[in-house]
C-alpha cells in the first residue's frame, strides 16, 4: 500500500454507500413531484449538501425549497404571521400528499413536525426516534430577482437568500477540478474528528472555508496540504458565500478550529516530506494523526499485516 492507496481507502469511507445516496434522491423527488401539483406550488428544487453532491454519510436528511405562487398568498413575505403561515402550509401539503395514512401521491411521511422548527417542515420518513432516522426539510419560499425570501418564524419576518448561489459554485469547481466534492467530504469527515478540540462545526462553514482555501493540484496529500495551510491562516469568519445574511456559525470556536487547522497543517508539511524523504510509513503516520485510525499506515518492510479498513473503490457521489 501507498500513501495515495491510503487515502483512496479513507475516501471510501467517507463517501456515502451509491446505494443509500440513491435512495435519499429517489425520496427527494417523489416528495417534489408530489409537491409540484398543488395549485399554488410553482417550482421544486433540492438544496443542502444531497444537491451539492458534498453529502457525509450516514445520508438521513434532504433539503426542499419550494416556491410559492405570491398571487395565491400575497401577504406572505410581510413581518409578521405569514412565515409560520408559510411553514404550516408546507405541513398541510405534505399531510395531504405523502402521509402514511392517507397520502394522495404517495404514503410515505410517518410525522411532520413544525412546533420546533423556525424554518422549515421537518417531514419523517422513518420513525424519528429511530438512530439517524430519514427525514425531509420543507421549506417554503417566494421568488425574487436576486434569490429567495425565506421565513423566519420565531422572528416573524422573511429574509433573502441564494442557496443556488453555493450550488452553481461548487458545480463549478468540480467542473474545474474532479477531486473538488470528494475533498470537501474528507475536509467535513476531518471536522468530526476534532470535535473535542472545535466544538462542532457545521458542515457548512467547512464546505464554504474549501471555497477560499481548496485549491487545484495533483492529488490529495497535495491539495489537502495546500488547504490546511491556507485555513490555517484564514480569519475563519466564514460568511455566507452569497454575501446576503452574514456568518454562517456566529457560535463558532474559531481558536478551537484554528489549533486544529494548525496542527493538521504541521502534520501535512510533515508527511509530505516524508515521501519526498521516500518513507511512506512515516508520511501515513502523520496522515493518519490528521484523519484518525480511518486512514490505513503503510507498515514498514517486515512489519505486521496492514491495518485500518479494507481499500474501496471509490463510489460516484452525484
Amino acid at each position: 500500500m501507498t500513501v495515495l492507496e491510503s487515502f483512496a481507502t479513507l475516501q471510501s469511507v467517507v463517501d456515502a454507500d451509491v446505494k443509500v445516496v440513491q435512495i435519499a434522491r429517489d425520496r427527494r423527488d417523489t416528495f417534489k413531484s408530489a409537491l409540484l401539483t398543488a395549485p399554488d406550488v410553482k417550482v421544486v428544487w433540492g438544496s443542502g449538501s444531497l444537491a451539492r453532491s458534498t453529502q457525509l454519510q450516514p445520508v438521513h436528511d434532504v433539503d426542499l425549497v419550494v416556491e410559492f405562487d405570491q398571487d395565491e398568498h400575497p401577504d406572505w413575505g410581510e413581518d409578521g404571521g405569514s412565515a409560520e403561515e408559510a411553514i404550516e402550509r408546507c405541513h398541510d401539503l405534505v399531510n395531504d400528499l405523502l402521509s402514511v395514512s392517507h397520502g394522495s401521491r404517495a404514503q410515505l411521511v410517518r410525522l411532520i413536525r413544525t412546533a420546533d422548527r423556525n424554518r422549515a417542515a421537518k417531514c419523517f420518513v422513518d420513525p424519528p426516534e429511530q438512530d439517524n432516522a430519514f427525514s425531509v426539510d420543507v421549506m417554503p419560499a417566494l421568488r425574487r430577482p436576486d434569490g429567495i425570501l425565506i421565513p423566519f418564524k420565531k422572528e416573524e419576518r422573511w429574509s433573502l437568500a441564494d442557496p443556488e448561489y453555493l450550488i452553481n459554485e461548487v458545480a463549478r469547481r468540480q467542473q474545474d477540478w474532479s477531486l473538488f466534492r470528494p475533498l470537501v467530504r474528507v475536509l467535513k469527515y476531518w471536522s468530526r474528528q476534532h470535535e473535542d478540540v472545535t466544538g462542532t462545526v457545521k458542515s457548512l462553514v467547512m464546505e464554504v472555508l474549501a471555497l477560499d482555501c481548496l485549491s487545484v493540484s495533483n492529488n490529495r496529500p497535495e491539495a489537502l496540504k495546500n488547504f490546511f495551510v491556507n485555513a490555517s491562516t484564514h480569519s475563519l469568519r466564514v460568511e455566507d458565500p452569497a454575501e446576503l445574511s452574514g456568518l454562517i456559525q456566529p457560535s463558532l470556536d474559531v481558536a478551537g478550529l484554528r489549533r486544529s487547522l494548525e496542527d493538521a497543517a504541521a502534520d501535512a508539511v510533515a508527511a509530505l516530506r516524508a515521501v519526498a524523504s521516500n518513507d511512506q510509513p512515516a508520511a501515513t503516520r502523520h496522515w493518519q494523526s490528521v484523519f484518525g485510525t480511518a486512514f490505513p499506515l503503510v507498515l514498514p518492510p517486515g512489519g505486521a499485516g496492514e491495518t485500518g479498513p479494507r481499500p474501496v473503490r471509490d463510489s460516484p457521489q452525484g
